[in-house]
């Protein structure tokens, strides 16, 4: 019985293990995906369109960089490192 109850712990944390590790590949080649299209971007001089633009710079005018953040994470759905970097780069 304990043999057996060792033996699924050990399954259970390779397979946790192993899932893991695809997610991080995964996670590092979308990054680079990532980085090559902002590249392309900005070579061919395109700019990403930021649903509601203009509200975030207003706030950001206004010293309200955290509403801005906030409002950018709601309209597009990026993460809290992502909206910081992109109002950063809207100012």
């Amino acid at each position: 019985m304990d043999t057996a109850i060792l033996f699924l712990t050990c399954v259970v944390i390779l397979g946790v293990m192993t899932i893991q590790g695809h997610l991080s590949r995964a996670d590092r080649r979308a990054a680079r995906v990532e980085r090559r299209l902002d590249a392309v971007m900005r070579h061919l001089g395109v700019q990403e369109e930021v649903p509601g633009r203009d509200e975030i710079l207003a706030l950001v005018r206004q010293g309200k960089r955290v509403r801005a953040i906030k409002l950018y994470r709601e309209t597009t759905g990026a993460d809290l490192v992502e909206a910081k970097q992109a109002v950063d780069r809207l100012t």
